[in-house]
């Protein structure tokens, strides 16, 4: 096709068009600050991290055992912007994701991560016990209140467009949250040695299911080696939200491996599944610093010639794109 004379106006402008588009989905940086939510009825005071898209350019900064990238105390850019709340596992932290948060932020995404309070790294207190499968639903959804209410970013976010994701017990919570109902006493959960409290007091048929969280105002959710107390289709039968799950090949910290692909079977809607080879549970962690490969190594140190970086380049960005695809 040849381009006359009278078209070049015409195709300037299209070039000039793209160009405007192009510019304006350029990636921010993320910025990142701490933020204390209140205790109120439903639970004691929660501690969190936020990051959001800001205009500045990235550095890295120290925090905690972690490095982050991105701006500390950022104003935060943009308006209507989708929303993804993480929930960490087992001891976990608001940190143990914090690449992945950065990824999203610097797409657009205003996300917040808690310590679960009792089943965190800095207060494990009530990490074997019932009382953290109850609350940690309920955790969540006082953190979106949070979100949407009383924080500084409360009026840019749009809450007709929030994800979840969640890690080992995160992707527990998450189905909790999604409508589904634990059957803890028929799931395939082996108890560990020591053997914790809640072995007991599942035997004793004391854990709760109708009085469970959940939060219809998720309509999307990203699982990373749920802990899985849903062995039937009839615990997930009110579970409608698009779903992707990632498995680990070997699972590890009371998580089998089949346990995540079991779910493929029983859920309502097919979810986005990924198995990734060579990995452990602790793959779908940040990748670690030198020094909390030395300190931590269970944690951190990958086998099997797992390369955990290059991994989560990608994991970061297909986790992107399915909350771009499904918060629209």
């Amino acid at each position: 096709m040849t381009t006359t004379r009278n078209q070049l106006p015409w195709a300037a402008a299209s070039i000039f068009a793209v160009l405007f588009f192009l510019l304006g989905t350029v990636a921010h940086a993320a910025g990142f600050k701490r933020v204390n939510i209140p205790a109120d009825a439903n639970g004691p005071a929660l501690k969190a991290m936020v990051w959001t898209p800001c205009a500045e350019p990235a550095e890295d900064v120290p925090f905690g055992p972690y490095i982050l990238h991105g701006r500390r105390d950022c104003p935060t850019v943009g308006d209507k912007l989708p929303l993804v709340v993480i929930s960490h596992g087992h001891t976990g932290s608001f940190l143990g994701h914090h690449d992945l948060a950065e990824v999203l932020a610097d797409a657009g995404f205003v996300v917040a991560a808690i310590n679960h309070p009792g089943d965190s790294y800095e207060d494990a207190s009530r990490a074997g016990d019932k009382s953290v499968f109850i609350e940690r639903p309920t955790d969540i959804k006082r953190l979106i209140d949070y979100m949407l209410s009383a924080s500084a970013d409360a009026a840019k976010i749009d809450p007709q467009r929030i994800g979840f994701f969640g890690f080992s017990r995160g992707g527990y919570t998450g189905l909790v949250l999604a409508g589904g109902t634990p059957d803890f006493r028929h799931a395939d959960a082996p108890c560990p040695d020591p053997r914790p409290p809640i072995c007991d007091q599942v035997e004793r048929g004391e854990m709760p299911t109708t009085t469970l969280t959940h939060d219809p105002r998720i309509k999307a959710f990203v699982l990373a080696d749920p802990f899985n107390t849903f062995p039937a289709a009839a615990d997930l039968k009110n579970v409608s939200a698009p779903i992707q799950i990632w498995a680990s090949e070997f699972g590890g910290d009371g998580v089998v491996p089949h346990a995540a692909p079991a779910l493929v079977t029983v859920l309502p809607r097919k979810p986005d599944f990924h198995l990734v080879r060579n990995s452990a549970h602790f793959a779908f962690l940040a990748p670690c610093p030198a020094a909390m490969k030395k300190n931590v190594p269970e944690i951190c140190v990958d086998e099997h010639g797992f390369d955990r970086v290059a991994f989560h380049k990608q994991f970061d960005e297909d986790v992107l794109a399915f909350f771009r695809a499904n918060l629209r």
